[in-house]
């Protein structure tokens, strides 16, 4: 079942296993099992220290992984490979004496925490979910009283269906849905045992530069100032920002292919190497010179959304860009339930249904080819009169026989009882009203700036809410500086993001050694 390469990579993971790990099979006599029984074997030849055993689990089939300590239940329903294989190698180093890689406040927030029952539904094409089922894995091993079950949908199709999961990863929590989407630890902890208060935040001197933001602009603004050897902190609710929803990745120099939560992850260990103060889990939500500020010495203040003050010389504001809103009725009451973004995350779920994406441009277009290849039936619905995807996809999209385009339509509204199930919209030209029948529905109608909380400030905005940006990365607020999505560049790309957040680092360096 495993390929060579990936036995290569895993019996030397495996090689750093400290105590004895005991794997617990449950399996019965059918196909499925005999896939899950034959990963096991496999990895159990792989490292002396692995012993496996008959165990009766409630879903077969299934696995458990544990350690010599007292931890909570970790155990993977289905063979957890794809973009679950790293949360499996990661479970066995863990429950093998190897201690997971988070810091002291998250040990003791993830320890304070009541016990609970977690299963998280996958799809191993989903790039979202192993950052999920990581973390509730590490929750697990940290705290006995958590267990955490990890249930791949297309080999448990039926309790996907039962339970209405038409995105993933899907947590449920004591039986109960919790939450749905991607997740962080972060995210999760403060659903799970509140957000990080102000203490958190508190006794830090003021930085020589502050970037807001967790995204490629961000990082590398923070590469660029740490590199020049000034005090650099980052703050931002997560590390990685859009990008960690994207899948595939061919456009960077010197990366011939990437994935996003990939890319961001190496990005995230270059950063902290550099020894950036990386503080996640609380929000920007007010900038302005700070009353400590002196004659010799301007400080910004900018208050997070816990009540926090931090205070810089220079701050860098790189808070990128979120999927734009419709603004119509059900958008969000069928989030999760039918309305979806991410076809390589969702798309398997749709598996021989109707589905709708809005949206002609690159971003729409790419999402209903792929879709076609899964789902009996595509429509794309366009605002405008014609498709604004490149000519390339758009010779590709119509030579499918399940698609059909509606251009120069108005979607008003998407329907249903518990789930998604009709979506209506307006020809724009006629003004003639219609409703097709769909369960699902992926919205790709471009981004819009995270913004928002500054509109009081005086940094100035165009009237999309785009920060203003001179040439250095300089604002209207002296030595606060912008870049990325968030900002007047005329492209939204990663590469493009990550130059101007070194033309924002270099913009501020110059600023403080001016002042």
């Amino acid at each position: 079942m495993l390929e060579n390469n990936l036995k290569q990579q895993l019996a030397q993971y495996l090689d750093l296993l400290k105590t004895e790990v005991t794997i617990g099979l449950s399996v019965t006599n059918d196909d499925k099992s005999a896939k899950v029984k034959e990963f096991v074997t496999e990895v159990s030849e792989l490292s002396d220290k692995i012993k496996v055993e008959e165990k009766d689990l409630e879903y077969k089939p299934s696995f458990e992984v544990k350690g010599a300590f007292d931890h909570g239940k970790i155990v993977f329903a289905g063979v957890p490979v794809g973009h679950e294989f790293a949360s499996f190698a990661l479970a066995m180093l863990q429950a093998g004496g190897v201690a997971p890689k988070v810091d002291e406040s998250t040990k003791k927030r993830i320890e304070s925490m009541e016990g609970a029952d977690f299963e998280t539904i996958v799809s191993l094409s989903c790039h979202n979910c192993p950052e999920v089922v990581q973390a509730l894995n590490i929750m697990a091993i940290l705290n006995p009283n958590v267990n955490h079950t990890m249930i791949e949908g297309s080999m448990f199709q039926d309790i996907a269906d039962s339970r209405d999961v038409l995105a993933v990863p899907a947590i449920f929590k004591n039986g109960e849905f919790f939450e749905g989407g991607k997740q962080t630890m972060d995210t999760l902890l403060d659903k799970l045992a509140g957000g990080k208060s102000a203490d958190d935040f508190a006794d830090k001197a003021a930085f020589d530069v502050l970037i807001i933001g967790g995204g490629p602009a961000a990082a590398t603004a923070a590469v660029y100032a740490a590199r020049k050897g000034v005090s650099t902190g980052l703050v931002a609710s997560e590390f990685g920002g859009q990008v960690v929803e994207t899948l595939g990745i061919e456009n960077i120099p010197g990366f011939k292919y990437t994935e996003g939560p990939s890319f961001m992850g190496q990005m995230e260990d270059q950063v902290k190497a550099l020894g950036v103060d990386i503080m996640t889990g609380a929000l920007a939500e007010n900038i302005k010179e700070s009353e400590n500020s002196a004659q010799d010495l301007r400080l910004i203040e900018v208050e997070l959304d816990n009540g926090a003050k931090l205070e810089a010389r220079s701050v860098i504001i790189a808070t990128g860009a979120r999927w734009r809103l419709l603004g119509i009725p059900g958008e969000t009451e069928f989030r999760n339930k039918g309305v979806a973004y991410c076809t390589h995350c969702d798309g398997p779920l749709f598996k021989g249904k109707k589905v709708a994406v809005i949206g002609g441009g690159n971003s729409g277009i790419e999402a209903a080819i792929d879709l076609a290849a899964m789902v009996e039936h595509v429509t794309v619905i366009e605002f405008l009169p014609e498709l604004k995807a490149d000519q390339v996809l758009q010779d590709k999209l119509f030579s499918l026989d399940n698609v059909e385009v509606v251009k120069n339509a108005q979607t008003t509204g998407l329907y249903g009882e518990n789930k998604l199930q009709r979506l209506e919209y307006t020809d724009r030209e006629t003004n003639e009203e219609h409703a097709i029948d769909v369960e699902g529905c992926f919205i790709q109608v471009g981004l819009v700036p995270n913004t928002d909380w500054l509109k009081e400030s005086d940094v100035d905005l165009t009237d999309r809410g785009e920060i203003i940006v001179n040439p250095d990365g300089s604002t209207s607020l002296e030595s606060v500086y912008a870049a990325g999505d968030a900002t007047t560049s005329l492209f939204k790309q990663i590469v493009i993001a990550a130059g101007s957040g070194a033309t924002a680092a270099l913009g501020a360096f110059n600023y403080l050694m001016r002042n």
